[in-house]
């Protein structure tokens, strides 16, 4: 029998195209290579037994708020959703910043620059729901909330670097501004890197930085259970290299890079569309440590484990400076992204002791050792945290790219978010999902709106095949 949708990857994307097209009352099936589905949302026991680490993603704010996850009934299908006790704390030299659920408590902690931070937050946090769902999606569109995103666009368009010296004068402000910029993994001086920085510390205000209860497993799992409780269907552990692996289908959706697809079209694809592919530009990569600990980690000040969420790296200049280095090299003192999950959910350890998950910037594609300036990053705020460690597991770049072609050169977020990089994500049209070749369509985080687990490239691919295909038009889109 003939399919009505065929789901290539089981990753975020995949899955929620799968869901998106189930709940249209279409039949689908989606194929996986690895054994497990999620893609980069996955936990392995990567070190010892009793722990649990998240091999990908690790923190979840972008999930808490994604138009099309809060469609869903995940919570019916086990995801439970862990609040730490604040989204991010950045420890500085003799004391720490702290990024507050709370917009107010934010501002009374910034002191002199609290007026500041509420005057950028308060007009995007006072319509949340209408900016994500006009920049979830691909830029050439008519925005539903016209003044919102004109509001978001003026605050974000500026370099962060720029904008966070103009706006804040304490050095505080500066770091958290500076640490949330990093997420960007582009330059500070990079035109449009304040838009990614305002997102993150929007969620912050709105929905929190959650991690799933027992791993980021739960996610895909709980999508999964929803999809076959829908009458979807997933096959694990296939690997499809050409169009001869595919089953018969209507519609076909890739979630993976525009590598993977190409080798799916063969000859269909019209030579300046392979060529434009071809093209595809990703940015740097990651290095990751993930940790078993004998302990928590012996901050040097306490409130640091008040965050799941930590960012080392210092002062905005200090981390402006590593990040300015990364598309060449590795800084002698990188920013480091750190996640601490069994500070607030035990499952994950065994008891009394903890995991600790890290990881920063590098080239792409590189696999230089680098654990040794990690841990000194660490240590620096953290004097004791070599002694805790009972075993270390390190990915490289080109791991992850090994893992998933969609990680290129070890590029998390499935190619480089530079303004051009958001606009022709993989070529400039208002239906970057659409392909050349009818009844294919990209999912991936190569497509709008790119990195990140909240499942927005694949509900919009699959708005596009449901419209294209079978005249069903989503009065949300």
């Amino acid at each position: 029998m003939t399919l009505d949708a065929l789901i290539v990857g089981a990753g975020p994307n995949g899955l929620s195209a799968a869901l998106t097209l189930a709940r249209a009352g279409l039949r689908v099936q989606v194929l996986e290579a690895h054994g497990t589905v999620g893609g980069g949302m996955r936990s392995l026991p990567l070190t010892l037994p009793g722990f649990v680490h998240d091999y990908g993603s690790a923190i979840h704010p972008l999930a808490a708020a994604s138009p099309a996850f809060r469609k869903w009934p995940l919570h019916a299908f086990g995801l439970d959703w862990v609040q730490p006790g604040a989204p991010v704390t950045h420890p500085l030299g003799g004391g720490l910043v702290t990024l507050e659920r709370s917009l107010e408590a934010t501002a009374d902690a910034l002191g002199a620059d609290g007026p500041a931070w509420t005057a950028l937050m308060r007009p995007l946090l006072n319509d949340w729901e209408g900016l994500l769902h006009d920049i979830l999606r691909p830029l050439p569109r008519v925005p539903s909330h016209f003044f919102t995103l004109a509001q978001f666009g003026i605050r974000g368009l500026p370099p962060a670097g720029a904008l966070g010296k103009l706006l804040f004068r304490t050095p505080e402000a500066r770091a958290l501004w500076g640490g949330l910029a990093a997420h960007t993994v582009l330059p500070f001086s990079a035109p449009g890197t304040s838009a990614m920085t305002l997102v993150l510390a929007l969620l912050a205000h709105a929905v929190g930085w959650p991690f799933p209860r027992g791993g980021a497993q739960a996610i895909p799992d709980a999508m999964r259970a929803y999809l076959e409780f829908l009458g979807g269907s997933v096959i694990t552990g296939v690997q499809v290299s050409s169009a001869a692996d595919l089953p018969p289908a209507r519609v076909t959706l890739v979630d993976s890079s525009p590598g993977v697809l190409l080798n799916l079209l063969g000859d269909r694809a019209p030579t300046a569309y392979r060529a434009a592919l071809e093209r595809y530009r990703y940015g740097p990569g990651i290095q990751k440590l993930d940790y078993a600990l004998s302990g928590p980690v012996p901050w040097a000040d306490p409130r640091v484990a008040r965050g799941a969420t930590v960012h080392i790296g210092g002062t905005l200049d200090e981390v402006a400076r590593s990040e300015a280095a990364t598309p060449t090299h590795v800084s002698q003192h990188p920013y480091v992204l750190a996640a601490q999950h069994t500070l607030f959910d035990s499952s994950r350890a065994p008891a009394g002791q903890h995991t600790f998950w890290a990881y920063s910037h590098v080239p792409n594609g590189s696999d230089e050792d680098i654990q040794d300036r990690m841990e000194d990053q660490i240590e620096r705020y953290a004097p004791g945290f070599r002694d805790l460690v009972l075993a270390r597991h390190r990915t490289t770049a080109p791991m992850l790219q090994a893992y998933s072609p969609v990680f290129g050169g070890g590029d998390v977020n499935g190619g480089k978010g530079d303004l051009w990089g958001l606009l022709a994500r993989p070529v400039l049209t208002s239906t970057p999902y659409r392909t050349l070749v009818r009844g294919f369509y990209l999912c991936s985080s190569s497509t709008p709106p790119g990195g990140g687990i909240h499942g927005m490239a694949g509900y919009h691919a699959a708005l596009a095949a449901l419209k294209d295909e079978f005249s069903i038009q989503d009065s949300e889109d």
